[in-house]
């Protein structure tokens, strides 16, 4: 398995943000009963925020966007839910923030008392309560007609009669 190091050199510094995401992470591996990380889709991490902890995650249960086992979806919470698709386990980590007497520490004292606290003081253990994504799809792609560039077929839409991408349709919101 890869370590806490392994997650600072992918991150490029350490910081409480990355110790919160490494301890979800070795805990979501030891609940679902898994010793190796993601080499598919067979696990999958969707995460309730976009923040540093999300880089540890990524290093040790191998869960990326590229792969489509990282999904996002943003509430701002840190919390995390981890499926595994095999044995059909799932769970929720919520991180429980107490900055009461925590805002005297430093960053460093603070990553320490993550890194050194029982999983249990760090996070409450949930049943999960989004519904597993089905496995990524590769969809065809068409050009768009104004730019010419290259788009997957889902994301494209229809206007006056031509086929354009996002950034140069109008008769939608762009997001």
């Amino acid at each position: 398995m890869r370590t806490w190091e392994d997650c600072a050199q992918f991150h490029g510094h350490k910081c409480p943000g990355l110790a919160i995401g490494y301890r979800a992470a070795v805990l979501a591996m030891e609940k679902l009963g898994l010793s190796e990380g993601s080499q598919d889709e067979e696990l999958v991490c969707i995460s309730e925020n976009d923040a540093c902890g999300v880089d540890a995650i990524q290093v040790i249960t191998g869960c990326t966007a590229g792969k489509g086992n990282l999904i996002f979806h943003m509430t701002g919470k840190e919390a995390y839910s981890f499926y595994c698709r095999k044995s059909g386990k799932s769970i929720r980590l919520v991180f429980q923030r107490d900055d009461t007497e925590k805002t005297k520490m430093s960053k460093e004292e603070r990553m320490q008392q993550i890194l050194t606290a029982s999983a249990e003081e760090l996070f409450v253990c949930k049943p999960t309560t989004l519904k597993l994504p089905e496995e990524a799809k590769i969809f065809g792609n068409v050009v768009c007609a104004k730019c010419g560039e290259t788009i997957p077929e889902p994301l494209a839409r229809l206007e006056n009669g031509q086929i354009l991408c996002l950034d140069c349709c109008t008769s939608y919101r762009n997001f």
